[in-house]
Parts: structure tokens; C-alpha cells; sequence
């Protein structure tokens, strides 16, 4: 069988694109989606995602354009990417899905977007409340599981090595946490890196990441700044919140979305 795929990137999030409306995908299958997201022995990615009709649509409180499918590049599904939720609105763009503007439906529920000429994506994120804050460490749910942490030296920190520690260690169980470590820049501006669960691995970017970075920064008092810009080594990102108390609402994940290649795949 062949495949017709995609390769799209946010900030060096990279993500193998699939258009599954057709339903012709074999979605059980793990070795596959291992497969193509093998850097070495298929397409690449540090994810792979679906692209599909939403077929309980009227369930929801509004109609969707379609419905996103993503997987770990592990081959199984994992809980929300925030960078793959902006490729893939990017692609259904492409692809004439939509215009400018759309609403999926994902692992974590609705979401709202845009996307410029320039393909600037605005995606709305989760609203966060439950936010547990530690002496050294901040963690939430922006999606996906998230351990934010300060560090000195963030340019020559270990992130696979310290990473993994908290990730496989006893503070998050067997479900484990994708890892963020955090360098504060000036008032408005944080660069940070993040160890992603699923991945086993940095990555170049992590948009849920980078959402509960800008969170944590602002609940802990490190900014009071409800706009923050976010330096990821594969480029920049915003993250823009309204904030009552410690509740988080109107959560916007902004950034670049780009088209890489595509191709056909045996397999």
C-alpha cells in the first residue's frame, strides 16, 4: 500500500501529515506510525497526525471542520500537541478545508484557531486552573501534562539526562510528564527547552509546553505580563491568556506553521 504524506514543522516541531478523511488509515497499527516517524527508516517526525472528518459533530456545542488524530512518534496516541494542533490547521488550509479560520476537535476537546497570510497560527488552548505550585517546580495540564522548572544555565543544561530522571521518577508514576526548564530572559520573555514524553527526547519546540511555561511564569510572579514571548531552540512562540486569580481563559498558542514536503511512502 501506498501513502500519500505530509511533512510540516512548527518552530522545529516536525510532524508527519496524513489527510485520513477517507478513513483508509490503519489507526491500531503502532508499528506503522513508529515506522514513519523513524527519522532513519521512514519519513521523520516527532509526530505523527491525522487529519479527519469528525463524525460526531453534532454532539458539540458548535460544528467542527474536522476532527485531529495525533500520535507520539512511539506509535501510540498521545494527549494534545500544541505545535502539531497549528501544523495541522496549516495543512487543512492547504488542502482547502478551510479558509482562514477553524474549530477541531481534538483529544482535550474544542479548539478555536486562525491563520494569517504570513501562517501565523493562533490555536486557543485549554482554559488551566488546577495548577500544583512547588518550591521548585510548577505543574499543569495545558493539554498535556506539564513540570515546569527554573535553571540557571539553560544553554548547557542536560535536558535528555535531567529530563528523563523526572519524567520516569517517582514524582509522576508510570504516566510520567513531559519536562520543561526555564531561563527568564527580561519581564516579558522566557526562553526555555523541553524533554517531551512520547518523544524520549528535546525537542525543538513544545507548544503545550511552552503554553504552561507562560502560565507558570506569570501564577509563581516571575511576570506579570499576560502576553509572553518564548525563545524554543527551533525559533519563537507567544502565548496570550486572560487570567482571574489562578484561572487561565482565552489561552492563545501563536506561531509559525510551514509546509516542508510531501511525498509517497511504500509500506
Amino acid at each position: 500500500m501506498q501513502i500519500e504524506f505530509y511533512k510540516y514543522q512548527g518552530t522545529g516541531n516536525d510532524f508527519v501529515m496524513i489527510d485520513n478523511r477517507s478513513g483508509f488509515f490503519p489507526k491500531e497499527n503502532v508499528q506503522l506510525v513508529e515506522r514513519l516517524c523513524d527519522r532513519r527508516f521512514g519519513i521523520g517526525g516527532d509526530g505523527l497526525i491525522l487529519l479527519e472528518n469528525d463524525e460526531i459533530k453534532s454532539k458539540h456545542a458548535m460544528v467542527t471542520d474536522f476532527k485531529m488524530v495525533y500520535y507520539n512518534s512511539d506509535g501510540n496516541q498521545g494527549s494534545m500537541c500544541g505545535n502539531g494542533g497549528r501544523c495541522l490547521v496549516a495543512f487543512a488550509k492547504d488542502l482547502n478545508v478551510i479558509k482562514d479560520s477553524c474549530t477541531f476537535i481534538a483529544t482535550d476537546g474544542l479548539h478555536h484557531a486562525t491563520i494569517a497570510s504570513d501562517g501565523i497560527v493562533s490555536l486557543q488552548m485549554i482554559d488551566v486552573s488546577n495548577i500544583k505550585i512547588e518550591n521548585n517546580y510548577t505543574f499543569m495540564n495545558t493539554g498535556s501534562p506539564h513540570h515546569v522548572q527554573m535553571v540557571e544555565d539553560l544553554e548547557h543544561y542536560n535536558v535528555k539526562e535531567n529530563g528523563a530522571a523526572l519524567r520516569y521518577g517517582s514524582l509522576y508514576g508510570a504516566a510520567g510528564s513531559n519536562i520543561n526548564f526555564v531561563k527568564k530572559i527580561n519581564e516579558d520573555t522566557f526562553s526555555l527547552r523541553t524533554y517531551e514524553r512520547g518523544v524520549e527526547d528535546e525537542t525543538l519546540a513544545c507548544g503545550t509546553g511552552a503554553t504552561a511555561v507562560a502560565i507558570a511564569m506569570n501564577v509563581t510572579g516571575q511576570t506579570k505580563a499576560t502576553s509572553i514571548k518564548l525563545n524554543v531552540e527551533g525559533g519563537k512562540l507567544a502565548v496570550s491568556f486572560d487570567k482571574i486569580g489562578n484561572q487561565f481563559t482565552n489561552v492563545f498558542l501563536i506561531g509559525p506553521a510551514e509546509f516542508v514536503f510531501k511525498g509517497l511512502i511504500e509500506v
